[in-house]
Order: C-alpha cells, then structure tokens, then sequence
C-alpha cells in the first residue's frame, strides 16, 4: 500500500534507502494504448511511435518529490481512439482515462478516475519530442498528458489523506492557464461544459470540495478496512456519500460529481447489494437524487 504520504513511512523509506541503495521509481505507471481503426493511412507505424512516446512521457519523468517504490506506482490506462487525420502529421481523437488504487488486504485495484476527454486535436510526426512545463505551453501534445498526470497524481493523494492532491490539482490549473491562448479545443471556458477546463476548475472549486474531501472517507475508512469488518466498510461509505449530495446540491450533475459516478457506480452496486437494507436503501436514495438515469444499473442495491 502507498502509505508513503505519512511521516512514519517516509522516514522508514529513507532509512531503507540508506541501508540498500535501492532506487525508487516514477510515480505513474501508465499503459497508452492508441487505437486507429478508424482511420485510412499506410503510415500506420506512427501509432505504434505514439503508444511508445506518450508511454515513456507519463512513465520516466519525476512528477513529485516524493519517493515510490515500484509497486508503489499508480496504475492508469490512457486509451486513444484516433477519429480524423485531417491533414499529415495531424490528429483528432478522444481520449478515455483510467486510474486505480489498490485496495488495503486484497488484489483489488478500484477505480479512482474515470473520464472522457472528447476533443482533442494535435500534430506528431515520428521521433517527435515532448517537451513539457505547466507554465509554458509548448504543444498539445505534452499540455494534454501533463495536465492528466497531474490529475491522476491528485486524485490518487486525495484517497491517502484529506485533500491530499491540493498541489497537484492547482499545477492542472495551471497547464489550462498556460493552454489556453493556443486556440486548441478543451481549454476554453465556453462552448462545452465537460473538457479540461470545467474539470479543473471543478477540482479547485470551494463548492465542490466535497467531491474531493468524500474520496479520503470512502477509500481509507470504507474500502480498505472491508477485508476485515466489512459492514462497518460499508457504512463508512455511505456515510462519505453524504458530499457527493452536498456538492451536487451546490452545483448540481457537475463533472466531478458525474466521474465520481462513472468511476465508482458499479463497485457502489456489488458492494451495497448485500448489507443492512437501512444503509443500502440510504446509498440507492442518494445515487438516483443525483442522477435518475441510474435507475436500472443500481437496482440491485435494493432488490436483493
């Protein structure tokens, strides 16, 4: 488990580090898989570039000044679902982004963050470097990874301690900032209400701090303790739930809020279809006030 966030444990990692020499690893651990299908080319090599080049961007560069070992490392899939080749050497695509932490006492990874990114528009030739700074915008390339990364850095802390992704959600702001003069889609306040910009903002928003703060409760006092005393797991959860209907009171079917359901709706199901009905009916009452269309995929939490 990460418990490398806390004092204690990054004394005994150093201490460790010391006495071995071993050498600790990056923080991510990202697979990119690019998918093509829909597109006619002959040059069908500079995907295979891509998948290795963005692979490496996420995998080999230092995000944090914290030390991990390698399994340690969070787990995130970035799939890429080429749709046009306007010109050569230029892209549009969606992208899907995954993260998971493990869960404490299983081989279970649950799923943190789970987002698509509809509009993204790019240029890459093969061997192309990524050169990247939050502060700089340099291609739309690295300021789309890098912002992700720092993403998935933040939402990863937030599980581990209290607003824990602080640092890393305001460098994701920052990458918008940066990005936002390109004239590239996704980074512009208007136009759409769910692309980089509104997540950023979400994620640093007073009145959506719920959303985040929900995330510590429900990963460390519900899901890693439910290998052991799991009807307390579960009314952990249910409790923690009580921000999501908070922020979405605030600002109601927010993207936060909707990943946050996207991520965590089916773990929600299976874990609430056995249990004390009061606290299923509770957390079945909660999911449908914020969004109805989970009618269906949520019944078994009050069926059974």
């Amino acid at each position: 488990m990460k418990f490398h966030r806390h004092l204690k444990n990054r004394i005994i990692i150093l201490t460790f580090l010391l006495i071995s020499g071993s050498v600790y690893s990056q923080e991510l651990d990202c697979r990119v898989v690019v998918n093509s299908d829909r597109v006619q080319t002959l040059e069908r090599r500079v995907f295979d570039d891509m998948e290795t080049s963005f692979t490496e961007f996420f995998n080999t560069r230092k995000w944090t000044e914290d030390e991990y070992n390698e399994e340690e490392r969070i787990k995130c899939n970035l799939i890429i679902n080429i749709q046009e080749i306007p010109a050569i050497g230029s892209f549009k695509a969606t992208v899907q982004i995954i993260s998971a932490r493990p869960v404490f006492g299983t081989n279970y990874q649950t799923v943190v963050f789970n987002f698509a990114d509809r509009d993204w528009t790019f240029e890459y030739v093969e061997g192309q470097p990524l050169i990247f700074n939050e502060n700089t915008f340099n291609n739309n390339i690295s300021s789309l990874l890098g912002f992700y990364g720092y993403v998935i850095l933040g939402y990863d802390y937030d599980t581990f301690s209290p607003k824990g992704g602080d640092v890393h959600f305001q460098k994701a702001w920052q990458v918008v900032t940066s990005a936002q003069q390109s004239g590239y889609p996704g980074w512009e306040q208007f136009n759409s209400t769910r692309n980089r910009y509104w997540l950023a903002e979400n994620l640093i928003s007073p009145q959506l701090l719920p959303v985040r703060e929900l995330q510590y409760d429900y990963h460390i006092k519900g899901l890693d303790v439910m290998h052991e005393k799991p009807e307390d797991g579960r009314k952990a959860i249910a409790k923690s739930l009580a921000g999501l209907k908070t922020a979405n009171g605030a600002r109601p079917r927010s993207i936060v809020t909707l990943s946050f359901l996207d991520s965590k709706t089916p773990e929600l199901t299976k874990m609430f279809s056995e249990g004390e009905i009061g606290v299923r009916r509770n957390v079945y009452n909660t999911l449908i006030n914020i969004d109805p269309s989970l009618s269906e995929k949520i019944k078994p939490i009050i069926e059974n």
